[in-house]
């Protein structure tokens, strides 16, 4: 029996959560359903992709991956069903799938069409979920849907090379539940242009020259508590995704403030890398 993940919009107040995974365990009394997230920014699909890309992979291959977010259908906003990286994705084509296959080529996409659809509010519970659990059962999309050659492709937001490579201009890409500025440079876009140069990376008013691999790299332990950093220190590190990410170590972003906040970034905003 395949895993079958959540990512969605939804948020845990309301009902909808609870009724996914009944509808779900109503069909498939042994399936095993993991939430991945349900609070993804309303209707934001970079976020979702985001987070869907650097989680996937940790799964089994043969998952079935709902994705609930922005999934009303519309004539331009098809149900889908997609199998990339042996991992099954049954979404809106909203341009959440199209992010996560700009890397790697979908292997099969159907347009969905199951006899006797529901067209209510609610087109997660009446479509995904019977498609997730005929895939979970193991059938094949061929049996939903149609191949389908119009996978919605959004542009995703790349760092640029300024100042005859002296210079990185990126930007936010995604903000966690710490409020840790995620960047969209990753390790090896920023390798490749360094090539063993000093650096200052620059965020509003912050000036930081040196990027850690862990959080508690900025904890010098060799010297005594009231004279090294510690909490609430800024710093940037390589993380987990391999993109450069600030944090403030060990805060809350909800009582001190987390590296959003304190250094007033938002989405999109623009982050820098000067070579020395």
């Amino acid at each position: 029996m395949a895993i079958i993940t959540l990512t969605t919009d939804f948020g845990l107040k309301d009902h909808f959560v609870g009724a996914l995974k009944g509808s779900i365990y109503k069909e498939l009394a042994d399936a095993k359903v993991v939430d991945i997230s349900h609070a993804i920014s309303p209707f934001n699909i970079h976020e979702c992709a985001y987070i869907l890309k650097n989680s996937y992979k940790n799964f089994p291959k043969g998952t079935v991956h709902i994705v609930g977010v922005d999934a009303e259908p519309t004539p331009e906003n098809q149900h889908i069903a997609v199998l990339i990286d042996g991992h099954y994705f049954i979404s809106a084509n909203n341009g959440v799938v199209g992010l996560i296959a700009s890397e790697i080529m979908p292997e099969k996409v159907v347009k969905i069409d199951i006899p006797n659809p529901e067209h209510g509010s609610f087109p997660v519970l009446d479509v995904f979920v019977k498609v997730a659990c005929h895939i979970a059962r193991g059938g094949t999309l061929e049996v939903v849907g149609k191949t389908f050659a119009e996978l919605k492709e959004l542009v995703e937001d790349a760092p640029s090379v300024t100042d005859n490579g002296n210079r990185i201009v990126g930007s936010v890409a995604y903000i966690d539940n710490y409020g840790n500025v995620v960047t969209n440079i990753h390790k090896n876009f920023f390798d490749a242009y360094r090539k063993g140069r000093d650096f200052e990376l620059n965020a509003r008013t912050a000036a930081i020259k040196t990027i850690h691999n862990k959080y508690s790299d900025i904890v010098n332990f060799s010297i005594e508590k009231g004279k090294r950093a510690g909490a609430g220190s800024l710093l940037a590190l390589f993380n987990s995704a391999n993109f450069i990410e600030l944090a403030i170590y060990k805060s809350d972003r909800h009582t001190v403030g987390g590296a959003s906040n304190l250094l007033g970034l938002e989405y999109r905003d623009t982050i820098t890398i000067n070579f020395l």
